[in-house]
């Protein structure tokens, strides 16, 4: 669900950048090598090099594998406890569970894959050029697979109870399907500002996503489910084997996501030529 545009050598996915200082991103053998900007010359002094080794397709693979997992697991995890142990987390402990664990995973992966762990952000970002088209089928099978084992694992440990987190519209497929597009708008727009953005705060990244999911899961979960990600939806609903509403899932967050990021992109300040990007972080 995270990520800063890239050049067409090293185009890797948007990630949020840490490194306080602007740098100027060189090529180099096999590493990013960024010179920091000089400063102003009342400030000016010795910088080191940083040497930023690429991430391999294979490590973005295995992160984004590993991130959605936790992510369902914990998620949905959150959601069966809550229906077993009757309200023993409650629906805004539920809400809680899902930011905190996407915020993590943010923090956690963010300078590896970019902690996309949403088929519909891969999409977004693919369509508005801060990721690489050929990299998208292997992102969207590595989400698609870790939320079916996190599921199937859900249902061994604690019993096929609240149809394994699976997200069921409460009431018309349609009024659903207006709710999720609009979430995951919401959500796509603060990911693509904080994690694309070299004038937005990266180092807040995490939290301001994490943030964000746990705002729309609080006041849309009764409804929708706030899914906000098919993979999230897909895994438990194959998991439980219950598939009602399940196209809501797969085209809401979908066009959501995608009206997220053109929309961000469209009202984009201009980068000046005295205002550089920040070291790579969050975009792989």
């Amino acid at each position: 669900m995270a990520a800063a545009a890239a050049g067409m050598n090293d185009f890797q996915l948007s990630e949020i950048r840490v490194t306080p200082a602007p740098s100027i991103a060189l090529p180099g053998n096999g590493h990013q090598i960024h010179h920091q900007a000089s400063p102003p010359a009342a400030s000016r002094g010795c910088f080191p090099v940083a040497i930023v080794p690429k991430s391999t397709l294979f490590q973005k693979i295995g992160a984004e594998v590993i991130s959605t997992f936790i992510l369902v697991f914990a998620g949905c995890g959150a959601a069966m406890v809550d229906a077993k142990y009757k309200d023993s987390i409650t629906h805004l402990g539920v809400s809680a569970a899902f930011g905190l664990v996407v915020m993590i995973m943010v923090y956690a992966v963010g300078h590896i894959s970019g902690a996309h762990m949403n088929p519909a952000v891969t999409l977004a970002f693919a369509t508005v050029r801060h990721f690489p088209w050929q990299q998208v089928p292997a992102y969207i099978g590595a989400q698609i697979t870790a939320a079916i084992t996190a599921a199937f694992a859900l249902r061994l440990i604690i019993s096929p109870v609240a149809n394994i987190g699976a997200t069921i519209p409460a009431g018309s497929d349609l009024q659903s399907f207006y709710l999720e597009a609009i979430i995951t708008y919401i959500l796509m727009f603060v990911v693509s500002a904080v994690a694309t953005d070299a004038r937005a705060i990266g180092e807040l990244a995490g939290l301001a996503i994490g943030a964000t999911v746990g705002l729309n899961a609080i006041f849309a979960g009764p409804i929708s489910g706030a899914s906000m990600n098919p993979a999230r939806s897909l895994g438990p609903a194959i998991a439980a084997n219950n598939y009602s509403g399940l196209w809501v899932y797969i085209v809401g967050p979908t066009v959501g996501a995608l009206a997220g990021a053109c929309s961000y992109n469209m009202i984009r300040l201009p980068v000046k030529p005295d205002e550089l990007p920040r070291a790579a972080s969050f975009k792989r």
